[in-house]
């Protein structure tokens, strides 16, 4: 495995949405201002981040099963096992994935556990989805951008604002992809927990982090040029392949996996 590192420090004085996620996943790799954005927040949470990650075993093993063995996997979040590389190198042992997340604390655990297949390759880059550029420069120099590619983006879009255009940002790395690559991506929304919506907004305002939960048809252009494949574009429950169908609960994420034609 390889790593580049910005050299930024872990700041524990502010919550990060990974070090969040990772406690609703039952991680311990947080701190005391991630747990108390954490707690605040409803029930849900914790059901609604656990059916995300589900969907993201279950996309990528599709994926890896029908022959794409590149990854690039942005905003990888703390480890948790398992992740997306030991999902798809279980199928693909040579399979090469690129992870990148902004927070250094995720670099840190990524030098211990993301450790590759013999055959196959992992990397790593501390950079953030508001810099395409410099991800995709540097995911360059590790998978081959002649041969299809699977660009993951799970639980990551909502923490970008409509000022910072989330729907560019996705359309920059989509463009760069070669034909016949996928988007496997995930979205917060509380359209099905209309609800919660002043509670969570809050939450997440008071820990400062930044949140925009999309509707469906707000989620929607993110697809737009691409091929969604069926069944569309649906509640994180709703999306399975050969696997056999998860229990159909509510949800508080809109996925989907497209194929750049």
């Amino acid at each position: 495995m390889t790593s580049t590192s910005s050299g930024s420090r872990i700041d524990t004085s502010r919550a990060h949405p990974a070090r969040v996620y990772d406690w609703l996943l039952g991680g311990k790799d947080n701190y005391p201002v991630d747990q108390d954005v954490a707690e605040k927040l409803p029930p849900e949470a914790r059901l609604n981040a656990m059916r995300n990650r589900a969907f993201m075993h279950r996309a990528a093993a599709w994926l890896a099963g029908n022959g794409i063995d590149q990854f690039l996997d942005i905003g990888t979040g703390i480890p948790t096992e398992p992740n997306l590389h030991q999902i798809v190198q279980g199928i693909v042992p040579s399979a090469r994935i690129a992870y990148a997340d902004n927070d250094p604390i995720v670099l840190r655990h990524a030098e211990a556990l993301l450790v590759s297949s013999p055959e196959g390759g992992t990397d790593y880059i501390e950079a953030d989805v508001r810099q395409p550029g410099a991800i995709l420069e540097h995911a360059r120099t590790f998978l081959d951008f002649e041969r299809p590619i699977a660009l993951s983006m799970i639980a990551l879009m909502h923490f970008i604002t409509d000022e910072e255009d989330p729907y560019g940002l996705t359309r920059t790395l989509v463009d760069a992809l070669p034909s016949g690559s996928y988007l496997m991506f995930s979205h917060g929304t509380t359209d099905e927990h209309p609800h919660l919506v002043k509670s969570v907004t809050a939450t997440y305002r008071k820990g400062e982090i930044p949140l925009r939960m999309r509707t469906r048809a707000e989620v929607e252009p993110f697809f737009e040029g691409l091929e969604l494949l069926d069944p569309g574009l649906v509640t994180a429950t709703r999306w399975y392949k050969e696997s056999p169908a998860p229990a159909e609960e509510l949800s508080g994420f809109y996925v989907g996996v497209a194929r750049v034609p």
